[in-house]
């Protein structure tokens, strides 16, 4: 699993809205993406503020 979430993170939950999989899940404060993603990156075209990343 090459994604993560960073501290960038404003917890809005666009993210977890847009997995196909539900690969994302609250963690604390932020978000965090799960084992199961399987990298197809659109949690990534929808996060407002880039915190998804490679």
């Amino acid at each position: 699993m090459a994604l993560k979430i960073t501290e960038e993170c404003i917890a809005c939950g666009t993210c977890v809205d847009t997995c196909p999989l539900g690969a994302i899940a609250e963690a604390g404060d932020i978000y965090a993406i799960s084992d199961d993603c399987t990298e197809c990156r659109a949690c990534v075209d929808s996060c407002p503020v880039s915190a998804i990343v490679d």
